[in-house]
């Protein structure tokens, strides 16, 4: 189901509507301020398991990050040294994924896996919206054309005909880019980029 979201000024009924069907185990199709992203409240086990099936990925293999609406709770899931915070501080909200070493708060279902999490801020108002409601980050992972074309949908109503049918919501808030976000190892104390995508970091 496709759900238009006004990308400046988010209903709060839509966006209330978007946080009930997360608490409630669902997975949605969002905007961000690179590539459309797909998500599910962390929290939740069976939708955890959804998404990634829906993304074909193992979940002990599969590197997902986890969407907050600020930095104020980033330290509760990751060890946060000061040189981490001061550099995703300056660089946030926008669009970059900070890989940071996980802490004993992160869901049990994660810590098998791996000992790192992704760490998003997108720059957009409607995910920050539903995250901020939400109470807690979502997982998120990007959307793929998986074609020999263009590497991402960036059309909505293009990404609903793929999508709508294995997702509870796909989130109209307009075209999105084509450009990914850029990567930033954050785990040493010399910061590296590890994927180049939108985004210069100050």
């Amino acid at each position: 189901m496709i759900l238009k979201i006004h990308p400046d000024n988010p209903n709060k009924r839509e966006i209330d509507r978007v946080v009930e069907v997360l608490k409630n185990g669902g997975v949605i199709i969002y905007p961000t301020d690179t590539i459309y992203g797909i998500g599910c409240d962390i929290n939740q086990h069976k939708a955890v398991e959804r998404l990634a099936k829906i993304q074909g990925v193992d979940m002990n293999k599969a590197f997902f990050s986890f969407v907050f609406s600020d930095i104020s709770h980033v330290s509760d899931y990751t060890k946060l040294p000061t040189p981490a915070f001061k550099l995703i501080k300056r660089n946030t909200p926008g669009p970059f994924t900070f890989v940071l070493e996980a802490n004993s708060n992160i869901p049990r279902q994660f810590k098998m896996r791996r000992k790192t999490v992704g760490v998003r801020i997108p720059n957009n108002n409607i995910l920050q919206a539903i995250i901020a409601q939400l109470g807690n980050p979502m997982l998120s992972s990007s959307i793929h054309a998986d074609n020999d074309i263009e590497e991402y949908i960036t059309d909505p109503e293009l990404i609903n005909e793929k999508y709508g049918h294995l997702v509870d919501f796909v989130i109209d808030g307009g075209y999105g880019d084509n450009q990914p976000s850029t990567v930033v190892d954050c785990t040493t104390n010399d910061f590296e980029i590890i994927r180049e995508g939108k985004g210069e970091l100050e």
